[in-house]
């Protein structure tokens, strides 16, 4: 159904109609190979077939659709959501105000600091928006067509601006290992301490942590084999060492609740924990470590062991293999490529630790 692009009463309600039309479009042309909670996804999209109340409501649905599975939404929604602030700023009064210019001057102001990779992101995101609006605006038989491009942007600038991804240095990673046991939980402590060794001393992604089940890990002499499925539904093996967490493993695994997919980490419910639950405990964590970093989430314990791999081994092929880079292939799952190496990684945390109780 197309619509006049001036369709509401005022300019900020017009907008967040426009963006929430937007935002259930890309949820509908996005890949669902990773989806997890169907219903959950079916219930956003008929929120967002009406109308929704405000930007939080918008983020609220948008974080349930990324909980469910469809985590490439936030591309298009975060820089959407940064541009939709910054026009209620400029208190427009018609969606027709806005012009190359302006969205120029927003990228310009919004995406300082940020890796080019992200730019990109912004700048890819502002013209899927308006590329959308100008397909399904229409007045008086005539639409108003926007055609931005965003040629003379240039806020992308080759290597320069490179933002550097944040880690702890060692000295902090061993007040962090210490908080890990020593954080309290009202409840779920032995499953939250486990989650985050399992990151910190392996280098998986956070999303790979919660999509594991119990059917994925699996012994192998002095160590645990974890089965990880990555980005793109690569798989590939990670090799953690027993010793580091193999008492706190095993009663999880025997205590943990039951769930119908066979998730290694649930909550109560028996569904998945999601990201931003896990991104909260490390925070807490840091605190208790006194370690305050731009970033406390908990992708940083992914560069965290990265970082430290990288110092100890000086192998960069190493550091690919191990974190499952872009450079690995499915099919890898089933060879022995590279064994020695992978156990090199797992042995690195092992030192680690070793290290910290003998000073």
């Amino acid at each position: 159904m197309r619509l006049p692009i001036d369709c509401e009463d005022d300019f900020n309600s017009t907008l967040l109609f426009w963006i929430c039309r937007f935002v259930r479009t890309k949820l509908n042309s996005l890949s669902n190979k990773e989806l997890r909670e169907p219903k959950i996804l079916q219930s956003v999209m008929l929120e967002l077939s009406k109308k929704t109340k405000n930007i939080d409501e918008l983020d609220e649905l948008v974080k349930k659709a990324r909980n469910a599975g469809l985590t490439g939404i936030n591309t298009y929604f975060i820089p959407i959501k940064k541009l939709y602030d910054m026009l209620i700023f400029q208190k427009l009064y018609s969606m027709k105000q806005i012009d190359e210019e302006l969205l120029s001057d927003f990228l310009a102001t919004s995406t300082g600091g940020l890796s080019d990779a992200s730019k990109k992101n912004h700048r890819m995101a502002v013209l899927s928006f308006f590329s959308y609006l100008d397909r399904q605006n229409e007045e008086d038989d005539k639409s108003h067509v926007y055609n931005i491009e965003l040629k003379h942007w240039g806020g992308i600038v080759g290597k320069q601006g490179q933002k550097l991804p944040e880690f702890m240095e060692e000295n902090e990673l061993k007040r962090f290992l210490e908080a890990i046991d020593d954080c309290p939980f009202k409840s779920a402590a032995l499953r939250n301490r486990l989650i985050v060794k399992l990151i910190i001393y392996t280098g998986i992604r956070v999303s790979e942590a919660l999509g594991l089940k119990v059917r994925d890990v699996s012994e192998e002499k002095d160590c645990f084999v974890l089965r990880i499925r990555g980005k793109g539904n690569k798989y590939r093996v990670v090799l953690l060492k027993r010793i580091l967490v193999e008492n706190e493993l095993k009663e999880h695994i025997k205590n943990s609740l039951s769930n119908e997919n066979g998730l290694l980490f649930c909550n109560r419910n028996g569904s998945r924990l999601t990201q931003a639950y896990v991104s909260r405990i490390v925070e807490q964590m840091l605190i208790m470590a006194g370690v305050r970093k731009e970033k406390n989430g908990a992708h940083m314990l992914r560069h965290t062991f990265a970082t430290l791999l990288y110092r100890r081994r000086k192998d960069i092929v190493l550091v690919q293999e191990a974190l499952g880079h872009a450079s690995l292939n499915t099919s890898r799952i089933y060879t022995h490529f590279d064994s020695n190496k992978l156990r090199e990684a797992a042995n690195v945390a092992e030192e680690f630790v070793k290290d910290k109780f003998r000073k």
